[in-house]
């Protein structure tokens, strides 16, 4: 199995003391399902070798990882804002909601949580948002395996409910397969209304 380069850890502009939880998402440009945050603490007595942006694994390294992350960490939390909120709060404010339900779905109460990207959720604790996290920061790669890995066994699931549209192959995204479904079958009770590809065919 080749080697993954595993994240650098971040310098912080100010010295915490307590737990450090890592904060990621999945999901956003799909055109259907929830998108998945998840929230992890990892526990420096127990590390865990090879974790990575996600996007960057495998599937089969991901899935090892996902079950690592869940047994070694601190404690941890996976939390999703549905297709139906999306269309009600927008794809951002969906997110931002997801990733404080992982937070405070927490068994342990963080001092600073670091989030992948630029934006950050309204958190009642010190957070800071970190570029490319996901590839810098451990627990924030934690939580980008946790996401990625729990979004993509949602669209097997939900493939056998509804095969005609290839959520298996294609996880939601808008690609030429899944557009050509979208005409031919319309949309499905867990396509995002409110994206334009979807809106389109709903009467």
């Amino acid at each position: 199995m080749p080697k993954v380069k595993a994240p650098i850890q971040t310098a912080l502009p100010w010295d915490v003391s307590g737990l450090v939880a890592g904060v990621d998402e999945a999901g956003r440009g799909p055109l259907a399902g929830p998108v998945v945050a998840a929230a992890v603490i990892l526990d420096e007595r127990n590390p865990i070798a090879y974790l990575a942006d996600s996007k960057v694994l495998s599937p089969k390294r991901r899935d090892y990882l996902f079950d690592e992350i869940r047994a070694k960490a601190l404690c941890f939390s996976i939390a999703e804002a549905s297709a139906e909120e999306i269309d009600s709060l927008n794809i951002l404010q969906a997110t931002m909601l997801a990733m404080r339900r992982a937070v405070q779905g927490l068994r342990l109460p963080p001092k600073l949580v670091l989030v992948d990207g630029n934006r950050i959720p309204l958190l009642d604790v010190r957070a800071e948002a970190i570029d490319k996290g996901d590839s810098k920061v451990p627990a924030i790669s934690a939580a980008s395996i946790l996401a990625k890995v729990t979004r993509d066994r949602w669209c097997a699931q939900y493939h056998q409910e509804f095969p005609q549209y290839g959520f298996e192959a294609h996880k939601g995204y808008p690609t030429l397969v899944h557009l050509q479904a979208l005409r031919k079958h319309g949309p499905c009770p867990q396509h995002r209304k409110s994206f334009g590809p979807v809106a389109e065919w709903v009467l």
